[in-house]
Parts: structure tokens; sequence; C-alpha cells
């Protein structure tokens, strides 16, 4: 008989290979349903804040909220959306758009494509458009906040029967609030190109009125500042003993040039606020020699030496 061939050994089965495809699918199954729970949570948290806000005398609404940005982002849509507080402040806008990284829920940056209004308790709304202007949010555990604000080509236009706003237009806004050491909060400002309804000699030193202004400010007592709306919060504040301790502060327009630096501000009674700071006034005579003086803030009026300049700025 002829020998036969021995029967071939079974194929072994290559398990091994299909291991990582599965793990891979077990993970994007796992991340998904992560990121769709984390999804339902933010939508759960608005609607949440919203109704202990509104319990508290504030109003959030919003006419229509998307959220998307699977797999690494949460982008939350808003169209019309709205908060206000019992005082009469409010900001609203046509349409918000913010995101977080699902890793970094933490830190929130938010866009106004179409701009903003923002109302005035006692000076109507005004309407704020421009090229860019977005915002960040973050440390939410801290008072304050770390707060961003970034403007360009802003233009500041009151609705119709509102009051005149200050400025008229910015080339470039950026505002930064942060937390400190020992109950301590920072606020810097930056206005570029502003323009302001300045009269007399100060628009004719500032050539018309276009001026860049900086801040640098630093407030005591922060865990003071809680109350049911801004004001009662402000006066919370200031009855802690809350003051503004200025760094420097600095109004620059043509050839003339206002600093000012090293002096304590409180509010009074009225919400107005009131100090001394040491001032230097470059060129606003046209002399081309810097004077030395004071910026004294008084019975809601802002003066420098003897000279009326304007009302002071009010914190409520």
């Amino acid at each position: 008989m002829p020998e036969t061939l021995p029967d071939p050994a079974p194929r072994r089965k290559r398990s091994g290979v299909a291991t990582p495809f599965i793990l891979l699918l077990i993970l994007i199954a796992a991340w998904s349903g992560g990121w769709f729970w984390l999804r339902g949570e933010a939508m759960r948290r608005m609607d949440e804040t919203a109704k202990v806000m509104g319990d508290r005398g504030y109003r959030l609404t919003w006419g229509e909220r998307t959220v998307s940005g699977y797999p690494f982002r949460l982008d939350i849509y808003l169209k019309d959306a709205k908060v206000s507080e019992p005082s009469g402040w409010a900001l609203s806008a046509p349409v918000i758009k913010s995101e977080a990284f699902v890793y970094a829920l933490k830190h929130w940056v938010f866009v106004a494509p179409q701009g903003v209004t923002f109302t005035r308790p006692d000076g109507g709304a005004v309407i704020v458009q421009g090229k860019a202007l977005r915002a960040s949010l973050s440390d939410l555990d801290k008072r304050p906040p770390t707060i961003a604000i970034e403007g360009a080509d802003l233009t500041f236009s009151p609705e119709a029967g509102a009051k005149p706003y200050f400025l008229s237009a910015a080339r470039q806004l950026n505002v930064r609030i942060l937390p400190g050491p020992n109950d301590l909060g920072g606020v810097l400002l930056h206005i570029g190109g502003a323009k302001m309804a300045l009269q007399g000699l100060a628009a004719r030193a500032t050539e018309g009125g276009v001026v860049d202004m900086d801040l640098d400010l630093t407030l005591t007592k922060m865990s003071a500042l809680s109350g049911q709306d801004w004001e009662s919060s402000a006066r919370a504040w200031a009855a802690k003993g809350g003051v503004i301790q200025v760094r420097q502060a600095s109004v620059t327009g043509g050839a003339a040039r206002l600093s000012a630096k090293a002096g304590t501000l409180t509010p009074d009674a009225s919400g107005r606020l009131s100090g001394d700071l040491d001032a230097t006034l470059g060129d606003l005579t046209g002399t081309g020699q810097a004077l030395q003086g004071r910026v004294s803030l008084r019975d809601g009026k802002a003066r420098i030496g003897p000279l009326e300049v304007g009302p002071s700025p009010r914190v409520w």
C-alpha cells in the first residue's frame, strides 16, 4: 500500500491579533458613554443654576441650547441668552458660543460673534459690537475667579432713549480679574484707542478725545463681596472695610498724559469713590512740561488740583 501523508496539524487560531481592536472598541464605547454623561450633566447643571438664580431674584434664560463637541470638548451654543440681577444690571447676546475640554471643565471660553448688550439700572442699554469679543472663566472655586475679557474694534451704542455711555468706540479692550493671596483680588484694564466724550481743554489736549487707558488695582476683603445683587454685595464689601488700592492708573491722548499711583479709594454712602492719588500731568497745557499734583475724589466729583474734571467713578 502506498504511504499516506500525515494529516496537517490544525491551524492555530490567532486570537491575540483581535485583542487590541476589542480593547479599542471597549475604550471608545466607555469614552462615548462618559462624554454623553457629561453632556447631560452640563445641561442639568445649567437648568439647576437657572432655577437657583431665579429663587434669588436673578434671571438666566436662553431661547435655544445645543451641546456638541464630541469627543474631546463640550461646546455649548446658546441663542438669545440673558442674565440679569435684581438691581437692574443685565447682559444679553443674540448668540453665545462656549467651550471647554472634557479634561479641563473648570476653564471655559466664551465668544459673542454678534456682540452683546449690557443694561445699566439708571442709564439704559448699550449695544457693544466689534471685530472680536470673547472671554474666559477659570478658578471657579476662588474669589474672585479668574476672568479675562478681550475685544477688538469695538463700538458702544446706547439704545434709543438710553443715556450716553462714556465710550463710543475702542480699538482694543483687555480686562483681567485675578484671585490673589490674603483675600485680595486684582484688576488689570487696558483700553487702546478709546473715543471719549471730552470737552474743552481735555478734548484739545488729547487731540479730539482719543485716549489710551490703563488701570492696575488691588481690592481687599474679597470674601465680603457677597449679597443678593451687585449693590448689596458692594455695600457689604465696603462695610467690612474693603478698599481699592491703586497701583497704577494712566490716561494718554495726543501729547497729554495723566498718570496716578500710590493711593487708596473707598466708596462713599452714594457708591462713588473717594480718596486722593499722587498724579503727574504731562503737557496738558501745551507747555511741554510735566506737573506734579493730586487727583482728588470728593463729594462725587473728580478734581485735578482746583480743576473739576468730571464725576467720581461709581461702585454702585
